[in-house]
């Protein structure tokens, strides 16, 4: 659970795979994984992530991880343009303030890499009172991209959610 030194180094995080797919064992959770596996070589302090399918079961895990008080809560899955894809809906009414950059940033990310449909992610990236919540994309190229984006952002977001300097 615990990381190495690094730039999130004393920093809790939480992930969120939001797949009925993965949670049902159809298929493994790659997207997940790899998020942890990058936030402990940031140093950050991340157990193995919390799987969930779609629906009413992603508001109670973002709703579990938030009350614990961590400092970051990345999800993945469920931002795309399915039916079943709710995972913006379900962070929207937990966030007091929403970094529409960060998402914005992700999805540009995508694009750049020459994946025009990462435009169609409707992830949100926000704050739930001290806590930086973001939506990555369900397939393993995006959240690659996506962490690729934040590796650049996020110390430097959470020392802001803290009070730190600009």
């Amino acid at each position: 659970m615990q990381g190495a030194g690094g730039p999130l180094a004393g920093r809790r995080a939480v992930v969120v795979t939001c797949s009925t797919r993965a949670s049902q064992g159809v298929y493994p959770d790659r997207g997940g994984a790899l998020i942890v596996e990058a936030l402990r070589g940031w140093g950050a302090q991340v157990g193995e992530p919390v799987v969930v399918p779609d629906g009413p079961a992603v508001v109670e895990a973002l709703r579990a991880a938030l009350a614990d008080g961590p400092d970051l809560v990345l999800t993945t899955g469920g931002t795309g343009l399915s039916p079943t894809d709710g995972t913006p809906e379900a962070t929207r009414p937990l966030l007091d303030r929403e970094v529409p950059g960060l998402a914005e940033a992700v999805r540009a990310a995508g694009v750049a890499k020459g994946v025009p449909t990462a435009m169609l992610s409707r992830g949100l990236a926000g704050l739930a009172g001290r806590t930086l919540v973001v939506n990555l994309p369900g397939s393993s190229g995006g959240v690659k991209d996506a962490l690729a984006v934040l590796a650049e952002v996020l110390p430097h977001a959470l020392d802001q959610v803290r009070g730190g300097d600009h």
